[in-house]
């Protein structure tokens, strides 16, 4: 097997294969940092990208925030160990976050601001393959905005492009109240995914897609039965799945276990106050795509 060492340049950025001059901290065209491809050289093996996807307010950041720190926790028998302290920022600035009841900030839209995480995980099985895993936070807004016109982000064009496996985040408890929001949103995100790896008609796309219903603890017949409440809720992309994609799972998640409401006394404005965490299915969306890699 040849040496990804060879492979991979220092300048090169691991993103969109930009030549960057040497002392440069972020990618001068994508603003990945290059601490990734340095890491990467390190470890003599091409890194796989996970992208953890979705519509702004659906809890990408949150999400991803605690499933690093279950992987660090060693949760379903996972070994897992970051890759630089830049990987550890996230889940710190999330459960820091929590802690204090309360929610961290949205995602800046620029992606020089966004927090990456390069993981090395394994299972804690004799033999078990180590598989190295970078996982940026993306903005909804800017996921988004490149859906609606690609290239907009050259980094998430490049990124999505290079991901061997993609978890797509929807609202369940918007689908639930009957709002077509969520369904129309994954819809176009998995059209321009299936745009992007461009196969012909009667060939599906066969990159591993976790669907994740978040927010379940607010419609808990998710847990039940996600396929169903995909199929019922949201039915187009259902029906996209089953035309275009070959290999996609349908899971049930929710984080906060109960929320309160507070005001301030300078406006009228209502906060929501995560009063505590409940994690439920927050691993085996992750679990299921590492098995497909």
């Amino acid at each position: 097997m040849a040496r990804n060492s060879s492979v991979l340049s220092e300048t090169k950025c691991l993103i969109c294969g930009h030549d960057n001059e040497p002392d440069m901290l972020l990618c001068a065209s994508c603003y990945a940092p290059m601490s990734i491809v340095q890491d990467a050289r390190a470890q003599e093996r091409e890194p796989k990208i996970v992208s953890v996807i979705g519509e702004s307010n659906v809890g990408k950041t949150v999400y991803l925030g605690f499933l690093l720190d279950m992987l660090a926790h060693r949760a379903g028998a996972f070994e897992a160990i970051p890759k630089g302290a830049y990987s550890v920022d996230l889940q710190q600035n999330v459960i820091g976050h929590l802690a204090r009841r309360s929610f961290p900030p949205k995602t800046p839209m620029e992606a020089n601001q966004w927090y990456w995480a390069y993981y090395q995980v394994r299972r804690e099985e004799a033999d078990a393959p180590w598989v190295d895993l970078v996982m940026p936070d993306m903005a909804g807004e800017s996921l988004a905005a490149e859906v609606s016109t690609p290239k907009t982000f050259r980094v998430i064009h490049s990124l999505l492009n290079k991901s061997k496996g993609l978890l797509l985040l929807v609202d369940a408890a918007a689908a639930a109240n009957g709002s077509n929001q969520p369904d129309f949103f994954a819809m176009k995100m998995l059209s321009y995914v299936d745009s992007m790896f461009g196969g012909k008609h009667e060939e599906k796309i066969e990159t591993p897609v976790s669907i994740v219903l978040c927010k379940a603890d607010y419609c808990p017949e998710c847990f039940d039965d996600p396929r169903s409440f995909v199929k019922a809720n949201l039915n187009r992309v259902w029906n996209l799945c089953e035309s275009r994609f070959a290999n996609v799972e349908f899971f049930a998640a929710s984080v906060v276990g109960s929320l309160g409401y507070a005001t301030s006394l300078e406006d009228d404005t209502v906060a929501p106050v995560p009063l505590h965490t409940a994690l439920r299915g927050v691993l085996e969306p992750f679990e299921w795509i590492i098995d497909q890699l």
